[in-house]
């Protein structure tokens, strides 16, 4: 597991990195800037790494607090709650991910997270 930190705009959230491939290419590629969306209660931003879905880490569906990489849109997604193809009691985005990790912190704060705003990951201190 890597440590690292996710600044998104004035809220900053502390993370691990799996033992994925994907993961990696992101610690690689670190610190990454980009700009957020939001798609239901996801949070995906589009970032300079390439992968495909691994066998082992692939997945139709998330958790609270999962951090996956898309692999159809090149992007870094943080999930915490619905997305509008959910079905109840799930979190589904929009196609398959990898999961590369997982919040430490509380994902609560990521609701107040607005469209547009700068994100930067980057090792945690």
């Amino acid at each position: 597991m890597k440590n690292i930190v996710i600044q998104l705009g004035d809220i900053k959230v502390r993370a691990k990195l799996n033992g994925s491939q994907a993961a990696g290419l992101i610690w690689d590629a670190l610190p990454i800037k980009s700009f957020i969306s939001t798609w239901g209660k996801e949070i995906y931003f589009q970032i300079p790494v390439k992968a495909k879905l691994e066998e082992g880490f692939s997945s139709e569906t998330a958790e609270l607090g999962d951090l996956g990489y898309w692999p159809e849109g090149d992007c870094f997604c943080i999930f915490f709650g619905a997305t509008p193809v959910s079905k109840p009691g799930e979190i589904r985005p929009a196609s398959a991910i990898n999961l590369i990790g997982k919040l430490d912190d509380d994902w609560e704060i990521l609701k107040t997270v607005q469209e547009d705003q700068p994100v930067i990951i980057q090792e945690e201190d």
